[in-house]
């Protein structure tokens, strides 16, 4: 039985052996080169080599520019309203929505504050990334595009949210006239 097993193991790795150095032979010239001694056409030869992909990306892998335009489906448009058929077009598309902070808050304050818009927006699985462009003004990038207006339906709601810009319209907040009355006294002394 011992003598059998060895015998086997043996076999196995002459096999193993064989198929190496086939695989080797199979290799062309240039390939069985010392990697210290590649020319410039042998490392563009092994960069063509790597790059070659039998299958092609998922759509989802694809960069945004060269994903295929989602299909529209107009059924699903609610009267005739023209933010529907832009939450469709911007599906799956980034998009960037800017966020003013209400009264005079330092870079700090905005910071803190947006930080907790973003951290529940995260929570009600709306996915923002957010910078800040001012003391005052923040950029919430969102790369499904869709989910801005849901997004601003939320931070319209917000004690401090002044102003909410998606593709260049403006949504007041609506407490914007609390913070927004102490600055204007100040403006008219």
């Amino acid at each position: 039985m011992d003598l059998i097993w060895k015998a086997s193991l043996l076999l196995v790795f002459f096999v193993s052996n064989l198929s190496i150095a086939k695989k080797s032979s199979d290799k062309p010239d240039w390939a069985k080169k010392d990697i210290t001694d590649f020319t410039e056409a042998d490392m563009e030869r092994l960069l063509d080599q790597w790059e070659e992909d039998e299958e092609p990306l998922e759509p989802d892998e694809l960069p945004e520019h060269l994903r295929p335009q989602p299909q529209l489906d107009l059924t699903k448009i609610k009267g005739s309203d023209p933010e529907d058929l832009l939450k469709l077009s911007k599906k799956g598309r980034t998009l960037m929505t800017f966020v003013v902070v209400d009264g005079n808050p330092t870079r700090d304050q905005s910071e803190t504050i947006t930080k907790l818009w973003q951290t529940s927006l995260w929570n009600n699985h709306i996915q923002a990334e957010r910078y800040m462009i001012e003391d005052n003004r923040a950029l919430f990038l969102f790369k499904d595009g869709s989910q801005a207006w849901l997004a601003k339906d939320f931070l319209i709601e917000q004690e401090r949210c002044k102003e909410v810009v998606i593709e260049s319209k403006s949504y007041p907040g609506k407490f914007v006239s609390k913070y927004s009355e102490s600055e204007r006294d100040k403006d008219e002394l």
